[in-house]
């Protein structure tokens, strides 16, 4: 059993990277047969908002922290890859190597900075450096954004391979092994003793403080690496894109993460991979509801609500946190006969022994001190 767990994802990845090859349609869920660009332009999609939600459960998952303003390095990702290139005449590979830096050192200053507070004022610090970014790309002060049209992909300056419609499966190819790469880095980060640690401040933080320990230190690794997380798929978005939108630095996508977060299950990376799936298909087939001939026919106490991708798409979220608490992932779990856990690596519910694990190796913490 425990080889069988260990090699289905890799067989996942095999599957996945073999789809643009086949000609597989599942009608009502993709536009087309898997190989057609617009199938996978849609999957893609879905791969770089798994990814971005595999950033997020970094924080609200392992270290608690909700922040309402994670699409701020998404969007720096993106617009700082397109700028460098485009100002500073990169090839795509030394400008991803410098927005990588970049994004480090920002998440590193915004991070010091919000974490001087905790719970709802952190959330709100978060908040306002989000929205402040937004005003920038917006405004477009410096003429470098593109302002409410955005920002084009230098597609001069990119590999022909990842420009064009008929290349869209190496963009699928490239969102993919993103994802994979996301997901290798959150299970490092939160199996090493930084990531324990989190967790167990999570539960208790005064009791990791008697122990001796930092915790703004560790919380502010894990908001790091959380951050070079989205600052990376912002890049594949832009790159998927051709472009960026002011829309990407919005709080209303950070929002949009806590759904795909909540929906798949706190505390799951696999859970948070379903959840951002499951929220983009969704998205998709909603809004080409929302365009049927027939919803605009249904009288105004139907139609308005159907015509709304978003109010659907809230009232599942209230639904989920009503009636499966635990998400997706802790629903499977029960039915399965656990205990209610979520992801065997790091549910919320081994909180408790992640923090006595940190109490009994606490005299090896010194690098923590």
């Amino acid at each position: 059993m425990s080889t069988v767990r260990r090699l289905w994802p890799l067989a996942l990845v095999v599957l996945l990277a073999l789809l643009p090859l086949l000609n597989l349609s599942l009608p009502g869920v993709l536009p087309g047969a898997t190989y057609t660009p617009g199938t996978l332009h849609l999957l893609s999609l879905a791969m770089v908002m798994a990814g971005l939600a595999l950033s997020y459960h970094l924080l609200l998952g392992v270290a608690g922290l909700l922040s309402f303003g994670h699409a701020l390095y998404f969007g720096a990702g993106a617009y700082l890859l397109g700028i460098l290139m485009r100002e500073l005449e990169l090839g795509l590979l030394p400008a991803a190597l410098l927005v990588m830096v970049v994004g480090v050192l920002m998440a590193t200053v915004l991070g010091a900075v919000s974490l001087q507070v905790t719970g709802i004022p952190f959330a709100m610090v978060t908040l306002a450096f989000a929205q402040a970014g937004s005003v920038l790309v917006r405004r477009d002060q410096l003429r470098v954004t593109g302002g409410e049209e955005g920002l084009r992909l230098p597609t001069e300056f990119v590999p022909d391979f990842f420009v064009g419609v008929l290349n869209t499966r190496n963009v699928y190819w490239l969102a993919l092994a993103a994802l994979v790469l996301a997901f290798v880095l959150v299970t490092w980060v939160q199996s090493s003793r930084a990531g324990h640690v989190a967790q167990a401040i999570r539960e208790n933080e005064l009791r990791v403080r008697v122990l001796g320990m930092r915790p703004f230190l560790v919380k502010l690794a894990i908001f790091v690496s959380a951050s070079f997380i989205a600052v990376l798929m912002g890049m594949v978005h832009l790159m998927l894109n051709s472009g960026a939108v002011p829309h990407i630095v919005s709080a209303e996508l950070t929002i949009s993460l806590v759904l795909m977060v909540v929906i798949g299950g706190v505390g799951s990376k696999w859970g948070a991979i379903v959840g951002a799936v499951l929220y983009v298909l969704l998205s998709q087939r909603l809004t080409v509801l929302a365009q049927s001939a027939w919803i605009d026919d249904l009288p105004a106490v139907l139609h308005i609500p159907l015509s709304e991708p978003m109010f659907i798409l809230g009232t599942l979220f209230v639904l989920v946190v009503l009636f499966l608490p635990g998400g997706l992932a802790g629903t499977v779990g029960r039915l399965r006969g656990g205990r209610g856990r979520q992801d065997a690596d790091g549910p919320l519910e081994d909180a408790r022994d992640r923090l006595e694990s940190v109490e009994e190796t606490s005299t090896e913490g010194a690098g923590l001190r």
